[in-house]
């Protein structure tokens, strides 16, 4: 009884291996039709049994389901990158694992072209702001080859900029893990007869250059992005409310690359928006030593100044910025509104005053003080529109200021000069 029990047993295997088979070679002859979607449908009568197939088998029959698949991709099913990326790297991993090669040359050429494939997927998909399949199309390509780990770095840059924080999360963590570095050198020669500069790899602008169709050889490094990716984990931490990590993330940055002004000012605006003041001055200033002639830092340390009350320095801070850029609209504006709000706030103080001898001087003293804080807010604006005549912004903000002294005839000309 026992030996008629196992001959049924390899009869049966027999009989499914052949099944096999048969779906396989159906497969293939639909795939030379051009018919990846029969091909598809042929494999899936195969899939139940195939892992109790031999290697050889499961290596033909993923080979023939990563075509069909890589094929449907390329005609437009987008989740069909993966499925092929599957059959493909089974493929190579069942023939190392039995010491054949059959399929795996093949196979090396079809990832690829799958890759290719994805790489312009995914281009098109940035395109047109499907960033979070682009995200997946690069990372499909990098898991296919993980020699080429710019993918995974351009799939969380995608992945940030559809604003799918999680998921570029994972990919910078990744990032971080496999020591990604992303420095190189682009090979550049100018062209003889257009005059362009165009980028080649290193063998053919050597031999270009030999040649004597193209000139001027350049190495270009480009800088790591290892700083880049942890500021980046750090951004992202921020933007989701995870404002510990994200200033540990900073931390690790800036012991990377202390002198990166660009963190420095990531860390001091988290700090701002923490609440965290005197830990932004602190920042702001340690970002103005390393760069001093950055306008942007002085204006931004004036913002904090004046929000805080201290005029004088908010004076001084927009001053700086003005003698590094003249034209600075905003900062022109702010110097001017330093005035303004230490002249207004006088008014509370003169109409607290009474009718006495006493009060109607001290209320006469403020009024002189107030006017001649606004006169200095005018004057800076005035000033501004010299190099500025066309600027919508000062002109209403010295209307305003015009109005409120009274001064009708500055008043009017400002509503003239902007054809009020």
């Amino acid at each position: 009884m026992k030996t008629k029990i196992l001959m049924l047993a390899v009869t049966l295997i027999s009989a499914i291996s052949f099944a096999q088979k048969n779906e396989i070679k159906a497969a293939e002859k639909a795939m030379k039709d051009g018919d990846s979607m029969a091909a598809k449908t042929a494999l899936e009568g195969a899939s139940g049994a195939i892992s109790g197939a031999d290697e050889k088998v499961q290596a033909q029959y993923h080979f023939v389901r990563g075509k069909a698949y890589a094929d449907l991709a390329k005609k437009g099913d987008a989740s069909a990158f993966q499925e092929a990326a599957t059959s493909f790297q089974k493929v190579i991993a069942l023939e190392e694992s039995s010491g054949k090669s059959k399929y795996s040359s093949e196979t090396q050429q079809h990832m690829a072209a799958l890759t290719a494939d994805l790489v312009n997927s995914a281009v098109k998909d940035n395109g047109e702001e499907k960033y979070k399949e682009a995200a997946e199309k690069l990372y499909t390509s990098y898991k296919i080859s993980p020699q080429d780990t710019s993918y995974l770095y351009y799939a969380a840059s995608s992945a940030v900029k559809g604003g799918h924080y999680d998921q570029a999360l994972g990919y910078y963590q990744e990032l971080k893990d496999i020591g990604y570095d992303g420095s190189g050198v682009i090979y550049k020669a100018t062209d003889v007869e257009s005059g362009e500069v165009v980028e080649m790899d290193k063998t053919q602008r050597d031999l270009m250059t030999k040649a004597g169709t193209h000139k001027d050889p350049i190495d270009e490094k480009t800088p790591s992005k290892k700083a880049e990716i942890v500021k980046n984990i750090a951004l992202i931490y921020s933007e989701t409310g995870q404002d510990d990590k994200a200033l540990a993330a900073y931390d690790e940055a800036r012991a990377n690359d202390p002198n990166d002004v660009n963190l420095i000012l990531n860390q001091a605006n988290l700090y701002y928006t923490k609440g965290d003041l005197d830990k932004f001055k602190s920042l702001m200033s340690e970002a103005t030593s390393l760069a001093p002639d950055n306008a942007d830092l002085h204006y931004n340390i004036g913002v904090i100044s004046m929000e805080q009350g201290n005029m004088e320095e908010a004076r001084a801070s927009y001053k700086k910025a003005l003698e590094i850029k003249p034209d600075y609209t905003n900062a022109q504006l702010n110097l001017s509104t330093t005035y303004i709000n230490e002249g207004n706030g006088m008014i509370d103080e003169m109409n607290s005053l009474g009718n006495s001898k006493a009060d109607i001087a001290k209320y006469e003293e403020l009024k002189t003080k107030k006017d001649d804080l606004f006169k200095q807010g005018a004057q800076v604006l005035e000033d501004a529109l010299k190099s500025s005549p066309d600027s919508k912004s000062i002109m209403e903000q010295l209307k305003n200021i015009y109005g409120a002294m009274g001064d009708n005839e500055n008043f009017m000309r400002m509503k003239k000069m902007m054809g009020e």
